[in-house]
């Protein structure tokens, strides 16, 4: 009976059912991970036999100021698109959570703009912010100023990526607020009441401390998707070739570290360097994550 036990093969047919999991995990999870890995230490062109680089990308990649250039682009867009978008969803939450009527019609119309296609978001808000015919400069010349040149400026090239951002998960990030705000029972609200408390000190004394684990899981996913922007500079400007200066928009002012990436490895056919890009953005992404954890952690302490 104990043989029977300890005998690993008598559960085989459960093993059987789990087994097309890990192997599609290891096919396509695992592998193209300790791939990458090893081709971060190599040079391959897809084509030429591949040679060993050692640490050579990784010295290129410290010292090449193309990539310190997207590092910049991309913190200064996620810091521009991250904070408004997570203020607008808390204040979306708390007026979505006051409603008596309607409720479920809100939430699917703040839904809405994270399951649009990203393409079509940003070929709708590059029309809006065109140079010449954009809605964004008639107004502005309908209201006796003077247009913008929205997508070839530094910073105007970063306002309008980080509005694309923020149009697109505030909804998302308030119908997650809006559950946290459904668990907290009303009987501390009514206490609140009855204390005295106002609107504003109740939301700031009782709402947003009650709902911290939800803000911090909405800070980290925010931070991992930031850091990680590619489609909204790439569909904006659709330039290939990482040596071009207009690459990420003119003067390179829209170039993220993914599309950083993207451009080495598969446009210029660089797969060993694009590797050890994708690995230094793993280590950034990473840092960014566990320091906004820290700072929104040691605040609920």
């Amino acid at each position: 009976m104990t043989g029977a036990r300890r005998n690993p093969l008598r559960f085989w047919p459960q093993y059987v059912a789990v087994s097309p999991f890990f192997l599609l995990f290891a096919a396509f999870g695992l592998f193209p991970l300790a791939f990458s890995a090893w081709l971060a230490f190599h040079r391959w062109d897809g084509i030429s036999p591949v040679t060993f680089a050692g640490f050579d990308q990784f010295r290129f990649l410290v010292a090449d100021a193309t990539f310190r250039k997207a590092v910049v682009n991309t913190i200064i867009i996620w810091i521009m698109a991250t904070v408004p978008m997570l203020f607008m969803s808390l204040g979306l939450a708390s007026m979505l959570n006051s409603v008596k009527r309607f409720r479920t019609l809100y939430q699917v119309i703040l839904f809405l703009p994270s399951v649009t296609s990203i393409v079509a978001v940003v070929i709708f808000f590059k029309a809006i912010f065109d140079n010449q015919v954009g809605v964004v400069n008639q107004v502005l010349e309908a209201i006796g100023l003077s247009g913008v040149q929205w997508l070839n400026g530094y910073w105007t090239i970063k306002i309008v990526l980080a509005v694309i951002m923020t149009w697109q998960w505030v909804g998302y990030n308030a119908i997650i607020y809006y559950a946290g705000l459904q668990a907290i029972s009303g009987e501390v609200y009514e206490a609140a009441k009855l204390d005295g408390a106002g609107p504003l000190r109740t939301f700031w004394s009782i709402t947003v401390p009650l709902l911290r684990p939800v803000i911090i899981f909405t800070v980290v996913v925010s931070t991992i998707g930031g850091m990680q922007t590619f489609a909204e500079p790439q569909v904006l400007f659709g330039s290939n070739a990482s040596i071009n200066p207009n690459s990420g928009g003119p003067g390179q002012a829209g170039l993220t570290m993914v599309l950083y990436f993207y451009q080495q490895a598969f446009n210029n056919n660089n797969y060993g360097y694009g590797a050890a890009i994708a690995y230094g953005v793993f280590a950034i992404v990473a840092v960014f994550t566990l320091i906004n954890w820290r700072i929104t952690a040691r605040a609920e302490k």
